[in-house]
């Protein structure tokens, strides 16, 4: 029998609890399920074993006394130089060998690996989870964006079977109590020195067995449906707005809460006018006439509507005018962004003779634009 505190890397007066921490960093550190090195299963296997022995009180008290009238030697496991023969090192395992009850070994493996076996069981026996969350998406106008709509939404998604409700047995039984593991969901499995609980290879861990599966879904308990929901989308909506519909989402699991389904908002383009956040953005032509002298034009505004703008006398080409509370509604913080008008000064590329003489007259008039810029070239 090797020596047990050097095994774990502990000194000989180690407390409890310092013995339970190191066992936990070097079952982490081990296990197979975590570690696929050559003799780290083997390595797992005889901390196990020294921290079975030396996590009880009792069990630790006998093998300190072996140890100390020298029943045998740590480094080799045989008799030592105290002669005290007769010694069993399977006196520290329950049944001279056989699988003992681990206590709070197992509840130390299963707070390191998860709390749960494989498909979210715990202790092998499934429990409740909860449903995937999914994800639809639509797609509204640009008008519907602003003052908001109501839409259906159809989301295919695993729900309860309509047949067996979700029992997983046919119409008329009920599942029944596992013979093999009478309701457990887990069997006992010797590894070396010690068991471990693996879930019921007859129940695959739920505790019961279905004699006469429904016809419908086949044990399952689930079916693929395809479901419709009402979605009220907020007046402000834009690309990419998520929706959250709490429950409507994928089934849960044993009993377990359904998940959420997210409805991703997409808008369609304008034509007129281009989102900025809350602001909306729209170009204006004006003309050269109204760019030098001044006017006052109509600019059409979300929903049909239209607004009078003042465009100062001078105005140059990409100038931007605010009208406020003219954009979009803010889904957060109440009232409305802002228009933005963006000014495109539009030049005629053919003229008549009365327009070719005013243009001509009035270059006349001009000091030379470049003058200034580029000197007396």
């Amino acid at each position: 029998m090797a020596d047990f505190y050097k095994t774990l890397g502990v000194p000989r007066e180690a407390s409890h609890d310092e013995i339970r921490k190191t066992f936990r960093k070097l079952a982490r550190k081990y296990h197979p399920d975590t570690n696929s090195e050559k003799g780290a299963e083997e390595k797992f296997k005889e901390v196990s074993e020294a921290y079975e022995t030396l996590s009880d009180p009792d069990k630790r008290k006998h093998y300190d006394e072996m140890l100390r009238l020298g029943a045998f030697d740590p480094r080799t496991g045989r008799p030592g130089q105290g002669g005290f023969q007769g010694f069993d090192p399977s006196m520290f395992q329950q049944g001279g060998g056989q699988a003992f009850q681990m206590g709070d070994f197992g509840d130390i493996l299963s707070s390191l690996f998860g709390g749960a076996g494989q498909g979210g069981r715990r202790g092998g026996r499934a429990t409740a989870q909860r449903g995937a969350d999914l994800q639809a998406d639509v797609t509204i106008s640009f008008d519907d964006s602003l003052s908001g709509a109501s839409v259906r939404v159809p989301v295919d998604s695993n729900g309860p079977c309509p047949s067996c409700h979700g029992s997983g047995a046919a119409p008329g039984t009920s599942p029944k109590i596992c013979p093999e593991c009478h309701g457990r969901g887990v069997m006992a499995q010797n590894q070396g020195p010690f068991a471990i609980s693996v879930p019921c290879p007859r129940c695959h861990g739920n505790g019961t067995v279905i004699d006469s599966p429904c016809p419908t879904c086949h044990g399952a308990g689930v079916t693929r449906q395809t479901r419709r929901y009402a979605v009220k989308i907020p007046a402000g909506a834009k690309e990419g707005t998520k929706i959250r519909l709490k429950g409507k989402g994928e089934a849960g699991a044993a009993g377990g809460q359904p998940g959420d389904l997210y409805v991703v908002v997409h808008v369609e383009d304008s034509g007129l006018f281009e989102r900025r956040g809350d602001d909306l953005t729209i170009e204006v032509p004006v003309t050269l006439a109204e760019a030098m002298l001044g006017a006052t034009v109509h600019v059409p505004t979300p929903g049909g509507g239209k607004v009078s703008l003042k465009v100062p006398a001078g105005s140059s080409d990409g100038r931007t005018l605010r009208l406020r509370g003219k954009g979009a509604p803010r889904l957060k913080g109440g009232g409305n962004g802002d228009l933005l008008a963006r000014l495109r000064l539009i030049v005629p590329t053919k003229l008549n003779k009365e327009q070719k003489r005013l243009a001509e007259e009035l270059g006349k008039t001009e000091p030379d634009p470049r003058a200034a810029r580029f000197g007396g070239i």
